[in-house]
């Protein structure tokens, strides 16, 4: 029997994840990360936008599969690219990928399918939006139309800050620049993620993701701080609401189209009152949620993966860890705007082997890790109760240091309001 390979593409923490949880099975031989990092077994460095190479890469260690990390290549037509080859892709095509890579597709998609979600009004210029702020007070939300690495979101709650917000959009991408504005739900925000296969949709367990980068939820949004599952409180029936309301008319919306989607879909969702409503789409796995998702499901992922793509999904029945996982970014000091790299990390030696570390931002030089993005790594601790879990992920987070380091201390502990006695 041939032994199956498989490439990851991607480069961070979610990667890493990913990598681990496919070596439980493949062993770690198999499983090639591209380009990877300093701290991911069996990293290769190559251009991974260059699908000529991914695919001349894969042909000669016979790799038979190329599970997509992040979302950039799924937009590009990695998929579309290896439709008639001997290669397997786990990801949506292009079309599909603009649920993520356009923020106007994705609204236009939820309204078209009646799916719950903020009102919102598309704009393409700057100027044009500054009357309509004012007469909202300044209170909602302004997103850039494509990709901007978790960061093209503005949370406003004055004229002043939506103004900022559309100074920074005109700075980057000047003035005549496609973005939408939606009305502020106040709530509290889920991440619900599952595998697809085109005809239906499987959800791993929720979890919850802090965005901002300074305890309390404060400061700018960051491609994310820390995350932590299961989520206490959501009740069978707001699932069963996530499920009517959003889930079951995106899988509706997903085949009317007719899209080519096999892979991982992500709601990010807002809870207001019992009531869920879906902020975006992304058409990945969410990064820091990778980290506490995959530990926690029993699965074998290459199983999954594999059911996705051939259609047989249905016949997959998820099994989970009853603990808790809770995730603790650590990121160099500046991020997520200009930092450092290349800062000695000390101390990894002595984490405890029953903590797991996802290296997101580091190099391997001559046997020394280094510093090497703005995400460095992701200390992830497991027990029975999220308290414990959050105890041993900020005992051993003390452990390691390197210049300038920085993480939120409140990781897990967001008072939720929304989500009891609904």
């Amino acid at each position: 029997m041939t032994q199956n390979k498989i490439a990851i593409i991607g480069s961070g923490g979610r990667e890493h994840a990913l990598a681990r949880k496919f070596a439980q099975t493949l062993t770690w031989e198999n499983v090639f990360t591209l380009p990877g990092n300093g701290g991911i077994p069996n990293s290769h460095s190559i251009n991974v936008n260059d699908f000529d190479e991914v695919e001349r890469f894969c042909i000669y260690n016979k790799i038979d599969m190329i599970f997509v990390g992040p979302e950039q290549p799924l937009a590009a037509g990695i998929v579309d690219y290896f439709k008639n080859k001997d290669i397997k892709v786990f990801g949506p095509d292009k079309q599909s990928a603009q649920l993520e890579a356009s923020k106007i597709f994705a609204k236009q998609f939820m309204k078209k399918y009646g799916i719950a979600t903020a009102d919102f009004k598309i704009f393409n210029n700057t100027n044009d939006a500054k009357y309509f702020t004012a007469k909202k007070l300044g209170d909602l939300v302004i997103k850039f139309d494509g990709l901007a690495a978790g960061k093209g979101v503005f949370v406003c709650s004055a004229i002043d800050e939506a103004n900022e917000a559309l100074q920074e959009l005109e700075k980057a991408y000047g003035e005549n620049v496609n973005f939408i504005i939606e009305d502020k739900i106040k709530g509290d925000e889920i991440s619900i993620i599952g595998f697809t296969d085109g005809k239906t949709i499987k959800l791993l367990q929720p979890s919850q993701d802090h965005k901002q980068l300074l305890d309390g939820d404060k400061g700018p949004n960051t491609g994310g701080m820390g995350a932590y599952s299961p989520v206490d409180g959501i009740s069978n029936e707001l699932m069963q609401k996530i499920r009517d309301k959003i889930v079951n008319p995106t899988l509706k919306g997903i085949q009317t189209e007719k899209m080519n989607y096999k892979g991982v879909i992500y709601f990010g969702i807002m809870v207001k009152n019992g009531e869920p409503y879906l902020l975006e789409y992304n058409v990945r796995f969410g990064d820091p949620e990778t980290e506490v998702l995959l530990p926690a499901l029993k699965n074998d992922l290459y199983e999954i993966a594999n059911a996705c793509i051939s259609g047989n999904l249905n016949n997959v029945n998820f099994e989970f860890e009853e603990d808790y996982f809770c995730d603790v970014v650590l990121v160099s000091g500046g991020y997520p705007k200009v930092y450092s790299k290349n800062y000695v990390i000390n101390g990894l030696e002595n984490i405890s082997e029953n903590t797991l570390i996802f290296h997101a931002g580091t190099k391997n030089e001559a046997g020394v890790m280094l510093t090497n993005g703005g995400r460095v790594l992701n200390i992830v601790g497991r027990g029975k109760t999220l308290n414990k879990a959050l105890d041993n992920a900020y005992k051993e987070v003390n452990k390691i240091y390197f210049k300038n380091m920085f993480f939120r201390e409140d990781i897990g502990k967001r008072k939720n309001k929304h989500f009891k006695n609904f």
